[in-house]
């Protein structure tokens, strides 16, 4: 390329001071911004070293690229990405793009704690100036391909906090425009205006919606069919703009300037190590840099920049699936932008006959079916006459372009077609419609031909009229037929290890894993024992990856069981971002799970129930008794360290469940379990008589707590604890809620304190007081939990609850029954299968029984009657106890009685007597004699 000589842009220099004398009533700001322009256009174009200014995912751009390079064969390609991401690029041959190369970094050092897990991904498509690059060096004998820009470890040192980069024309955020996750996005070009006033104005003066059809009208188009030196003068004019409109924002004006002396520093170092001529070089760099004061230091300038060094990081790098929509979320772009960039990109090609380079073996990639349009060979250098290409382009009308109008026709009919089969009533006439439209709405904001934009607003105007009765609206249906949303692939070749021991093992299932989309594995483990390790595999998934990604629809892993049958919904191709992701946290998904386990249990913040479940997981997904140990030695030190209740319910269901697996499957107890039982008493029993009182407790909590002690009363007594601590904490509690009241005469009726006909009669008394009966349901909700430390309890629960719809008239049930019936639903609803049970035992079958049904606690109570040998005087009582004096002697030491029983002789007269006074006594010694 020849270089302009002093003086090439003197008549746009001149223009452009004219403009500004006659816009802005002098010279002034304003003529200084336009001449600083063209000083930057022209200064980047005197560069020794060829820049060859880009955007990211611009058509334009990968086809002047594919040009640039069949008419220079650079030896050396300078490309604006990480340098830290170069290894992986050979991969991309072995996947079908859209792809994006990620670097992740899960355990960080030298950045706060809470960025973690920092992630940089860098998209990939066909249509992109940066492919045409990399397929260029890596295909091309003697090409050194070298990354220039920062890397991802500096990326973070010079920004701030991470976090997904959006604009105003961003989509809204779904599944596939979720594949980039919260990764801080990196793309060669990133060109638009950081001025807001700025943009509005292009905006409103391009007749436009949003930025992405600004720029496809009034850069991509143009530029789509120029020669190279025109499309490189225009983008380094539109940077060099973009560039000093910018707002003052010192700190990113730092940036900027830092990145580009970093950038120009590798570069220097890579000339001055390997000796390469700068004229056999091309710099690939998003425009906006191109236009940069600092490339007046060039190759051979003086000035140098220290580059830090990287944090203790340890940072892995690989290839994950992108996407279209993903694409347009991670830079803010508008939806079916990129779709409608890579039809522009297929157009174009077709019409100039440049040949783009692609990967050998790439995978997705068009072949060639037939000869194609031989290129316009480009001039010998010294042929080319050196010119101003920017004042031409400036003045030059729009040109319209014959295939147009046939597009333009086949997209109506296409579009009329698809809604048709998306529940639309449209017909021919809606697709001439749409045609006519078209040309109208373009003509209405002065254009020369309509753009896909225009297209789609008259498509919604002529077809989607007043409702949408399909699950897609016309706009949608538009985005697709321009290309839709391509989703990408890695290959096989291109995953981490991990993935790929995923794939291995569970190839015994014979599914396509890396096909999108949900697919079903039935898993006969019986008959075929070999699944059971794709079981384990698939488990485990569940566990690590999002939901849906491993979703068991029959089956289920519970401690103790194993399943003799299996089903699955699998859908690992389209959550190969997160598969490919666990292969940067270890070499096995047992590696990875063991990891998590331990992190979530050593967590600053991590509870109980937390290291209890990690506890289960590791036996039941690991099957390791070492792992479980350790974990339930850390659920011991956690629990002694809480001071609050509100983990009592999950700790009170794990525990359980743990305790159940080990009486049945070990011949011992493990001995933190047994440490845990035994803390957990002295725990909750020092705990009791606050959460009775504490108003951030709830019931159900309370409940729990009770429920452990009183279940694993015998192990933690066994083992050396005092029931007289659990004695004092029920003492000490004084509950003034209703509820908690009724929790506590519970636990009094268990221990003994409290009887059952005291319990009885104080409902009663409740039932019975006017004032108190509003409060009724809350006491009921009190004894509905009070079940699950005492279960016995049922039958006076059934009967409260009888008790209160039988005595009650309606105006004083009614209003709150919906309180009874809320309360049992939010607190009690596992609890309600025992009631029904008990009531189902209690009330009759059939409704004929009803009305002769006498409700069991309103049935007289049986007298007992004496049989023949309990009559009174009856002499078998006086001469057994007369013949056996040890049994009431033992019976007087047991009740606490001092003194002896005298001789036979002497106690048979007055024992008679007694007995002959008091019969009752001899019964009831009787009925403790014979009980059970």
């Amino acid at each position: 390329m020849s270089t302009p000589p002093e003086g090439t842009f003197t008549a746009l220099r001149g223009q452009l001071q004219y403009a500004a004398t006659a816009f802005a009533d002098g010279p002034g700001a304003l003529e200084g911004i336009l001449r600083g322009i063209v000083d930057d256009v022209e200064r980047a174009v005197r560069e020794p070293l060829e820049i060859f200014p880009v955007c990211h995912h611009s058509p334009a751009s990968a086809l002047a690229m594919a040009r640039r390079l069949r008419e220079k064969q650079p030896k050396v390609v300078y490309l604006e990405l990480c340098e830290d991401m170069a290894p992986l690029l050979t991969e991309l041959r072995n996947c079908r793009l859209p792809v994006a190369v990620q670097a992740f970094a899960s355990e960080i050092e030298g950045f706060p704690a809470d960025w973690a897990p920092l992630s940089v991904v860098a998209p990939v498509t066909e249509a992109s100036a940066e492919y045409q690059a990399i397929a260029y060096a890596l295909d091309t004998p003697g090409v050194d391909l070298v990354l220039v820009d920062r890397s991802s470890d500096h990326v973070f040192q010079w920004e701030t906090p991470p976090a997904a980069d959006t604009g105003p024309d961003a989509p809204p955020a779904d599944e596939e425009s979720a594949l980039h996750g919260d990764a801080v996005g990196v793309e060669i070009g990133d060109l638009r205006p950081r001025f807001a006033e700025l943009e509005e104005h292009l905006l409103r003066h391009g007749r436009v919606r949003h930025w992405s059809e600004w720029w496809h009208q009034y850069v991509e188009l143009p530029l789509g069919g120029s020669d190279h030196d025109t499309y490189r003068q225009v983008m380094l004019l539109i940077g060099s703009l973009f560039r000093r409109l910018a707002p003052g924002d010192q700190r990113r004006v730092r940036i900027d300037e830092d990145r580009e002396r970093y950038m120009w520093t590798r570069m220097r170092e890579h000339l001055a190590a390997t000796g390469t001529d700068p004229a056999d070089c091309l710099y690939v760099c998003g425009a906006f840099h191109a236009a940069s004061r600092v490339a007046e230091f060039g190759v051979g300038g003086s000035d140098t920049f220290a580059i830090s060094a990287p944090t203790p990081t340890k940072w892995r790098h690989g290839l994950i699936p992108s996407s279209h929509a993903a694409i347009e979320a991670q830079f803010g772009l508008a939806a079916g932008s990129v779709s409608i960039a890579a039809t522009e990109w297929a157009k174009n090609l077709k019409r100039t006959g440049v040949r783009p380079y692609r990967l050998e073996g790439q995978a997705g990639t068009k072949k060639s079916s037939g000869p194609r349009k031989a290129a316009v060979p480009a001039l010998p250098a010294a042929a080319l006459p050196p010119a101003d290409r920017l004042t031409g382009f400036l003045q030059r009308p729009p040109v319209l372009d014959p295939l147009d109008e046939a597009e333009l026709l086949g997209w109506s009919v296409e579009i009329v077609r698809a809604a048709r089969r998306g529940g639309y009533l449209a017909s021919t006439a809606d697709a001439i419609a749409v045609f006519e439209t078209s040309i109208l709405l373009a003509g209405m904001r002065d254009r020369v031909r309509p753009t896909p934009y225009d297209f789609q607003d008259a498509a919604v105007t002529c077809i989607e009229k007043e409702a949408v009765p399909g699950r897609r609206d016309v706009a949608r249906l538009v985005e697709i037929m321009m290309g839709g949303d391509r989703i990408g692939q890695v290959g096989y070749d291109a995953l981490p290890p991990l993935a790929r021991d995923v794939h291995d093992r569970l190839a015994p299932l014979d599914l396509k894993l890396q096909q999108r989309g949900v697919q079903r594995a039935l898993l006969d483990i019986a008959g075929r024992p070999e699944l059971e390790r794709c079981s384990d595999v698939l488990w485990m998934l569940r566990r690590l990856l999002p939901h849906g990604a491993a979703r068991p629809i029959m089956g289920d892993r519970r401690l103790g069981e194993r399943a003799i049958q299996e089903s699955w919904d699998l859908a690992l191709g389209t959550h190969q971002r997160a598969l490919i992701e666990l292969g940067y946290e270890g070499v096995s998904i047992e590696q990875v799970l063991e990891q998590r386990l331990r992190r979530a249990a050593y967590a600053p913040r991590a509870t109980t129930a937390q290291v209890l479940e990690a506890v289960e997981d590791a036996i039941l997904h690991l099957r390791s008794r070492r792992l479980a140990d350790e974990l339930g030695t850390r659920a011991l030190e956690v629990l002694a360290g809480e001071r609050s209740v509100d983990g009592a319910p999950e700790v009170l269901r794990r525990v359980r469940r743990l305790l159940a697996y080990y009486r049945t499957g070990e011949p011992v107890l493990p001995p933190w379990i047994e440490s845990f039982v035994k803390t957990g008493y002295a725990h909750y029993c020092t705990l009791l008589p606050t959460a009775f009182t504490d108003e951030d407790a709830t019931v159900r909590q309370v409940a729990a707590m009770l429920g452990f002690l009183f279940s694993m009363e015998g192990l933690a007594l066994s083992l050396g604890c005092d029931r007289t601590q659990l004695e004092l904490a029920l003492a000490q509690s004084h509950p003034q809620e209703p509820s908690r009241t009724a929790l506590l005469w519970a636990a009094q009726t268990h221990l003994g304190t409290l009887s059952r006909a005291d319990l009885r009669a104080r409902c009663e008394e409740l039932l019975g007081n006017p004032l108190v009966v509003p409060a009724y349901p809350r006491y009921l909700s009190g004894f509905v939990h009070a079940l699950e430390p005492v279960p016995g309890l049922a039958d006076l629960v059934v009967e409260a609850v009888s008790n209160a719809f039988a005595r009650l008239p309606d105006p004083v049930l009614l209003p709150w029954l919906p309180t009874l019936i809320t309360s049992l639903r939010a607190g009690g609803a596992e609890l309600a299968p025992l009631l029904i049970r008990e009531a189902g035992r209690v009330f009759p079958a059939r409704l004929a029984e009803l009305d002769s049904w006498v409700p069991p606690w309103r049935a007289p109570q049986e007298i007992p009657v004496l049989r023949p040998r309990q009559a009174i005087g009856a002499p078998q009582g006086v001469a057994l106890l007369a013949a056996h004096p040890a049994t009431c002697d033992a019976l007087a030491e047991l009740l606490g009685c001092a003194g002896g029983w005298a001789s036979p002789e002497a106690a048979a007269p007055r024992g008679a007597e007694l007995l002959a006074g008091h019969p009752e006594t001899a019964t009831a010694l009787e009925a403790l004699l014979t009980a059970g």
